[in-house]
């Protein structure tokens, strides 16, 4: 398989840019290539340095490429368009500048999922003019991230946001032209959300351009959703375990990307708190050790 295998700075736990708890970009950059990846994406933009110079010297130091970057914001919510637009055109300049391929665009937390995660029965819905324009406001950023910028923008799925559930993915991969949107598929979210990630990649995989290997431990998982638990609290209880002890079966992805001739990145994210017990950097060598294992060389 010519699969190449990365990891993204919310493995070190960085979710916000301007977080005090985050460790410092050059540290995540150091371990991330000591750990054995030659990949990172840029996190939230503005965690990394903006000026291209600056992370390019970086990244080469590190023996690093730029994957890709994640556009976190609500697009829920209309009120914060220019939030969304901010990090959106940002993240396409960064995107550019270094040569990275895939813009990932994620629905964040929402106050009104938020508490219905991993419940797709009770999760609330849009009204049909409300799902419309947050259709929209996806897809005026797939546009402009292709047709300005050269990047392939694929939609995430993402725990607490309003794309989360199987039935929700499949309803905007059915309203959305897939020559302009394609799918950032992540096998943890799949299963925090109660569907199968394996048989999800078989029935969309023309329409998948990138991966996020994550798992969850099943355990935590049943009692973070019966207690209701925050996303992030979630991740501080240790939802998003290390790949080889999860319930994502990692050897039939193997399988699923092999036979589709799946090509380009695979991208490690064990979402953690930093400031609790246990070592990022202990974790992600001993997924990259994991995926080797398993023929992810």
């Amino acid at each position: 398989m010519t699969i190449r295998i990365g990891n993204a700075p919310c493995s070190w736990g960085v979710e916000f840019a301007n977080d005090p708890r985050n460790p410092d970009w050059r540290h995540v950059l150091r371990d991330c290539a000591a750990a054995g990846y030659t990949g990172i994406e840029l996190g939230p933009v503005g965690y990394m340095p903006e000026d291209p110079a600056t992370l390019a010297a970086a990244l080469d130091e590190n023996g690093l490429s730029l994957i890709g970057g994640v556009v976190f914001r609500p697009f829920h919510d209309p009120a914060a368009w220019d939030d969304v637009m901010d990090g959106a055109l940002r993240t396409c300049r960064a995107l550019q500048a270094h040569g990275a391929a895939h813009l990932v665009i994620i629905d964040s937390i929402s106050a009104r999922r938020a508490p219905t995660a991993g419940r797709a029965d009770e999760a609330e819905q849009m009204d049909a003019a409300e799902w419309q324009a947050f259709r929209d406001r996806i897809m005026t950023v797939a546009r402009m991230a292709r047709d300005d910028f050269g990047l392939i923008p694929s939609l995430h799925p993402h725990a607490g946001g309003f794309v989360d559930f199987q039935a929700e993915v499949e309803r905007i991969l059915l309203e959305t032209d897939p020559d302009t949107l394609k799918l950032c598929l992540d096998t943890g979210h799949c299963t925090y959300a109660g569907f199968d990630p394996v048989a999800f990649m078989a029935r969309y995989r023309d329409r998948i351009s990138y991966v996020h290997f994550k798992s969850t431990d099943p355990v935590v998982k049943t009692r973070v959703i019966e207690n209701r638990t925050g996303f992030y609290d979630a991740c501080g209880q240790g939802i998003f375990c290390n790949l080889s002890d999860g319930e994502v079966d990692f050897k039939a992805v193997r399988d699923l990307l092999r036979d589709t001739g799946y090509t380009g990145w695979c991208t490690v994210e064990q979402d953690c708190d930093p400031t609790l017990a246990g070592s990022p950097v202990a974790d992600a060598r001993a997924n990259r050790d994991y995926l080797k294992t398993i023929g992810f060389d």
